[in-house]
């Protein structure tokens, strides 16, 4: 090997100072691109910082009946207000939220529901008959305007049987509040499980249980995939007909008109869970906040619920 071959090739000058040229430009762009994350970085810690310290001015003062409350801001999936958000507490009538979901996921919406004698032992007469015959999706809309026990009982027992193949009505509502569970485990509601398909107590147990958070991202769910499925819930009152009757419905929530842009309501109350409410309303357009309130009093959960609502038109505003 002469001396030529067994010299090391090195750059020439040329070359060396456009590597040496690269090394400065990528270690100003590394330099430059830290500045420019922890601008960003900054920014957003800024903006968080305005956000609490608004978010604390307008809410910190207010005074809640309730043991639980829950404020969402769906369009910024932000929350703007919690108090015991995760507490496990008696939903009443909230329920049926989930009794409605669970029913249109098991059975097309034009499915008839008879309304058998065995299903008006419920507590609370809402108008229904023995015979009748509905389609679903009505007397879903009914059953949630008027808060109808009779009503939910009738959509679980015969949705039930007919998911489940059987002529069993009460196997059929066992099998129908299984389903309900599951699409609470199924949406990540940790807090929720049911008894029975209406939020009626039994005894000493409540029909159903679940947090303020497990029923505001329960509304969320049904407001964003199937906003159908609550519109009735925003009238004061209604006509609803079953193939034979006209129903006058008539809303539970007494406060209805006091809240603007409303989208969805439901009400609940029983001895155990004291008064319930959980409602969507457009604070402006296409800007969808969820207000849930769980273990106030009868009256005090449309207080309770306007007071938040009140003060969530102010934090949007600022």
């Amino acid at each position: 090997m002469n001396n030529n071959q067994s010299q090391l090739l090195l750059p020439s000058p040329k070359i060396s100072k456009v590597l040496l040229a690269f090394d400065a430009f990528l270690l100003i762009s590394i330099i430059g691109m830290f500045f420019a994350i922890n601008g960003v970085f900054r920014e957003q810690m800024r903006k968080e910082v305005i956000q609490k310290t608004i978010t604390a001015e307008i809410f910190n003062n207010i005074r809640l009946e309730a043991k639980a409350a829950y404020v969402f801001d769906v369009a910024k999936g932000r929350v703007i207000f919690k108090k015991n958000e995760n507490l496990q507490l008696p939903l009443a009538s909230l329920t049926k939220l989930m009794t409605a979901l669970t029913a249109l996921e098991l059975a097309p919406k034009n499915s008839q529901i008879t309304i058998k004698k065995e299903f008006l032992k419920e507590e609370g007469d809402t108008g229904l008959l023995p015979g009748e015959t509905w389609k679903l999706k009505d007397l879903m809309n009914f059953s949630l305007v008027v808060s109808s026990n009779d009503g939910a009982r009738s959509v679980a027992s015969v949705v039930g049987a007919v998911n489940l193949k059987t002529a069993d009505f009460d196997l059929g509502r066992k099998d129908f509040i299984t389903q309900m569970n599951s699409v609470a485990q199924k949406l990540g509601l940790k807090q929720m499980y049911f008894i029975n398909e209406n939020g009626l107590d039994e005894g000493n147990i409540a029909g159903g249980y679940g947090s303020a958070s497990d029923v505001a991202n329960l509304l969320r769910h049904i407001i964003v995939n199937k906003p159908e499925l609550l519109e009735a819930t925003k009238y004061q009152s209604t006509t609803i007909s079953s193939e034979t009757k006209k129903h006058l419905a008539k809303n539970t929530n007494e406060e209805l008109g006091q809240i603007p842009g409303l989208i969805a309501s439901k009400t609940g109350y029983t001895a155990l869970a004291g008064g319930n409410l959980a409602i969507a309303f457009d604070a402006s357009i296409g800007r969808p906040i969820i207000v849930v309130v769980v273990g106030s009093t009868e009256k005090g959960r449309f207080s309770d619920v306007q007071l938040l609502v009140n003060a969530s038109l102010n934090y949007i505003k600022k």
